[in-house]
């Protein structure tokens, strides 16, 4: 009877558990996930929308549709973040019950080696002449040791079975981990995708202020604002020009050799719909005087306020500036052939001087921080990529070189 009991526990303990039906937990899952994509595509849409505004004249009410297609966008992307907080917390729910399951599964097996344990020590202990004698024969006898061996082996396969719950155990407790860490990300990115969304409508709130609803002294704030904007261009030559004479570099770095044009070293810093609003050389723009005569010396991309911007190749971040007059919050990242790419009017960036960074890594957010303008409020990302890239010193103010040493992005970007 007690053999009996024992290797009924081994069944009970040892066989597989069966698979049910899609669990309530796995349903809602999916709808999150359909419910993500659906997100994502609304912000595709609300892109193309902005895209054709954008290509359209300057005039104050399609300034301020533009804005509030911002404003629409950025509450799409806070959805579409919460979303998959959701996500990633029942992710976090199903690994905590998988954990649950194995510590489990693992103290029924320690109960069946405990009971196999008990069972082999009993049976130590029995004088050999005295369990002869509880068997009505030889044969019986035999096949009781026969009975023990089993057990014994059973027990060693209930061992390694208890080491794989250790080591799935393991397993389960790092996603866990990654999946808290995964949660905190996201949980920052909402955070700040609340404070784009406030800076959004305080300047759709400073563009009817500002104007007081008026087309007229809308053209007349832009017009003051490419003027101020031609001055500090003209100023910054001036700088630059005594900084390169002198020496004057806090950072300069030059490309070993420079590649040929349409060599795709790099991909573009954005993923998802993205439109150029301004073109590398003598553009219109750069025409009208706005860079103090000079070309527009990278482009200018926009996807929307507080898309992720994603670095264009690996590389190590060598300098960045806040605040700035002309370029905003920026940074440049030094790539290994010693090209240099820089990421302007930022709304933040994320990493400090001396961070690697790897190819599409995340490093900052599209603002209309520094010298902007425009019928969307300015919001994009100035891409330059350098050739000769240098830094020097206006008051507390980091500046990098505008004016020579840079080469057409485009020229080295891989088409998506």
């Amino acid at each position: 009877m007690r053999r009996l009991c024992i290797l009924l526990l081994l069944v009970a303990f040892i066989a597989p558990l069966g698979v049910g039906a899609e669990s309530a937990e796995e349903a809602q899952m999916a709808g999150l996930r359909l419910k993500l994509q659906e997100l994502q595509a609304e912000q595709d849409r609300i892109r193309q929308d902005l895209s054709v505004t954008q290509a359209e004249r300057q005039t104050l009410q399609r300034a301020i549709n533009a804005i509030q297609s911002q404003i629409k966008l950025v509450e799409s992307q806070i959805a579409a973040t919460n979303t998959q907080i959701d996500i990633t917390h029942g992710e976090i729910v199903g690994v905590e019950q998988g954990i649950a399951d194995t510590r489990a599964d693992m103290s029924r097996k320690r109960a069946t080696i405990g009971r196999m344990i008990l069972f082999l020590e009993q049976r130590d202990q029995e004088d050999l002449v005295a369990s002869l004698f509880k068997y009505a024969g030889f044969a019986q006898f035999f096949r009781q040791l026969d009975d023990v061996a089993a057990v014994q082996q059973k027990l060693l396969a209930v061992v390694d079975e208890l080491k794989e719950d250790k080591a799935t155990l393991e397993r389960y407790q790092l996603t866990l981990e990654a999946k808290e860490d995964d949660l905190h990300v996201l949980s920052d990115e909402a955070a700040t995708r609340r404070n784009q969304l406030a800076t959004v409508r305080n300047q759709q709130n400073q563009v009817l202020t500002q104007t007081k609803g008026q087309e007229a002294a809308y053209q007349a704030a832009i017009s003051a604002l490419e003027k101020e904007k031609e001055k500090f261009f003209t100023e910054l030559r001036e700088l630059e020009l005594k900084a390169a004479s002198g020496g004057l570099f806090i950072v300069h770095i030059t490309a070993d050799k420079v590649p040929a044009k349409g060599t795709k070293l790099f991909q573009w810093p954005y993923t998802g719909t993205y439109w150029i609003t301004q073109s590398y050389g003598y553009t219109q723009y750069a025409k009208r005087g706005a860079y103090g005569g000079a070309p527009h010396n990278g482009i200018d991309i926009a996807a929307g306020y507080g898309t992720p911007i994603h670095a264009i190749g690996a590389g190590t971040i060598v300098a960045n500036g806040t605040g700035n007059p002309g370029w905003g919050n920026w940074l440049a990242i030094q790539h290994p052939n010693n090209m240099v790419s820089v990421y302007a009017h930022m709304s933040s960036f994320i990493h400090s001087v001396g961070t690697e960074v790897a190819v599409g890594q995340v490093i900052g957010y599209e603002g209309n921080t520094g010298a902007v303008s425009g019928s969307n409020g300015g919001y994009h990302l100035h891409l330059s990529l350098y050739r000769d890239f240098f830094t020097y010193l206006k008051g507390d103010q980091l500046y990098f070189n505008y004016f020579d040493g840079t080469l057409n992005p485009r020229d080295y970007i891989a088409e998506p």
